[in-house]
């Protein structure tokens, strides 16, 4: 499923988008956990299509991501974002976005469409 179609599906807005192409990328699994260690030991394969999904708005998600080469965050259940954390992203090349919608919400949503 494409990110575009992801993010209208949870209602999704974009805090940094590093390159509009990655609207059109396919992800065909997720991975979400608050747990950045259990991120670092599980999530190994096919990361290139994975979307990983965390409600913990800090920069070890972000450095999570990047040491598992995630080109995409989708960071749940609304919380505050500080603008540290988009500017971070930014530095990185990581996209950035945010559903209201809590983690069991959005993981029943993409398990629904296929997404696993």
């Amino acid at each position: 499923m494409k990110i575009k179609d992801i993010l209208d599906l949870v209602e999704g807005q974009i805090l940094y988008l590093e390159d509009e192409s990655i609207l059109d990328k396919e992800y065909t699994s997720a991975f979400s956990t608050d747990l950045m260690s259990d991120a670092l030991a599980f999530c190994k394969d096919d990361n290139d299509t994975t979307l990983f999904l965390t409600s913990l708005t800090n920069v070890q998600a972000l450095r999570t991501a990047e040491v598992l080469d995630m080109e995409a965050v989708l960071f749940v259940s609304g919380k505050p974002m500080d603008q540290s954390l988009v500017n971070m992203a930014e530095n990185l090349g990581i996209n950035i976005f945010q559903t209201q919608y809590t983690t069991f919400h959005v993981c029943g949503m993409l398990y629904q469409v296929g997404i696993r």
